[in-house]
């Protein structure tokens, strides 16, 4: 049986309002590749939307978008945050970073992109992608060069949560939650999107303990490039698609099931390709799963510990370093990131320990393009912390005062 119909629909969900209600060392790959880096940032400051349609990619078109130069002193950083709730942001969050000192420094606001709470940046550097998680959900395309609003594509479902691009730069990718679909956009030459070329929405198994329909929290693509994998909260399940990279359409391959209540969240790959793992939200809990290029299958093993204790804890995201070396997961509630070692090359995570986030729930977290600090968004107080990774132990050392972000739900380093 297939993951379920083509079609737009489903209802607007509390999703995003879990940062103000949710108040309510064992066994068990390759993470998104490292964006690559923007242009400095240009003046602070709105930018009226000028929507721009791209049509369907061709063959050559990766090689027509040449990645950006790279830049010398501070770091663009984007900060992603809710517009529509009370003490919430007013757009895109514009700062700067020093890569040695980790120091933030707002520069201004981005106006114009609803409720942009999580976003991603086009291999090449030069476009910024938003979701706009709303009832009636879409996505939006930024020209980083003098931040023009490229224009919003609907994503065909509600509330939109997580967004990434294709490896080969063609296809945004994004998971609508409250109504359990996946869309596909086309990406132009200018990295402005062109009309859905697919929706696929979650029909079966039906939902968790808990749970009143599907919610797709991510989509992202395996190392090898040959499958998309969806995690959904709402049916404990994990689905693996096939992308046509000429029609933009999905053909489920494999779906793999968690325990039933688990609710996966997200998940991000070992270096070496043949891992992955799992943070799964409900049950508090983090998952190794094995993955097999071929049919793109996962194999999920025994959930163990995030280091919460027996508080109320929400896993939020995982992240691998790019040597495979050392794992971290956010902790809503314990208010941590754990820290694991990852062994047997990739096949175990071992909990080494936990380090205060120095914030309030922290919903998101980033490397830097070097993978020499780590940002953690933090919903609630507001704040974004950054900490010095230690190469050789993977500890964690905050870097100095969090930066205060309204209603902080991403961080993007560039």
């Amino acid at each position: 049986m297939g993951s379920g119909t083509r079609a737009a629909g489903g209802g607007w969900s509390r999703r995003r309002l879990v940062g103000v209600l949710a108040g309510a060392a064992a066994a068990t790959a390759l993470p998104a590749p490292a964006p690559a880096r923007a242009p400095a940032p240009a003046s602070a400051g709105s930018t009226p939307s000028a929507p721009d349609a791209a049509g369907p990619p061709t063959a050559d078109r990766p090689s027509e978008r040449r990645p950006a130069r790279e830049p010398s002193g501070p770091r663009p950083l984007y900060l992603g945050t809710y517009t529509s709730v009370d003490g919430g942001g007013k757009g895109i969050g514009l700062a700067v970073y020093d890569p040695a000192t980790g120091a933030i420094t707002g520069t201004g606001t981005l106006t114009g992109v609803p409720d942009p709470s999580y976003l991603a940046v086009h291999p090449d550097g030069r476009t910024l992608y938003a979701v706009d998680e709303r009832a009636d959900g879409a996505v939006t395309a930024v020209r980083l060069a003098d931040r023009r609003i490229l224009g919003s594509r609907s994503t065909g479902g509600a509330g939109p949560c997580h967004l990434s691009v294709h490896p080969s730069g063609n296809w945004l990718l994004s998971a609508n939650y409250a109504s359990g679909s996946v869309a596909v956009h086309p990406v132009g030459a200018s990295g402005a999107l062109g009309e859905r070329t697919d929706l696929v929405t979650h029909s079966s198994p039906a939902p968790g303990p808990g749970q009143r329909g599907p919610h797709a929290h991510q989509v992202v693509t395996s190392p090898d490039g040959g499958h998309v994998l969806a995690v959904d909260l709402g049916t404990d399940t994990v689905y693996s698609y096939r992308l046509d990279p000429r029609t933009g359409r999905l053909t489920e391959a494999a779906r793999a099931r968690t325990r039933p209540g688990a609710g996966p969240r997200h998940l991000t790959f070992h270096p070496g390709g043949r891992y992955a793992y799992l943070a799964n939200e409900v049950d508090d809990t983090v998952t190794v799963c094995a993955y097999d290029r071929a049919d793109g299958r996962l194999t999920i093993g025994e959930p163990q510990s995030t280091g919460s204790g027996a508080g109320a804890n929400y896993p939020a995201q995982i992240l691998v370093t790019s040597d495979g070396a050392y794992a971290y997961l956010a902790n809503r509630g314990h208010d941590s990131i754990a820290r694991y070692a990852v062994e047997a090359d990739g096949a175990r995570l071992r909990l080494l320990g936990t380090v205060p986030v120095a914030g309030e729930f922290p919903r998101q977290i980033a490397f830097s393009p070097d993978g020499t600090l780590l940002f953690a968004a933090n919903q609630r107080s507001g704040t974004v912390s950054v900490f010095h990774v230690d190469a050789g132990t993977g500890e964690l050392r905050l870097a100095g005062r969090p930066f205060a972000s309204p209603v902080a739900v991403c961080a993007l380093p560039l």
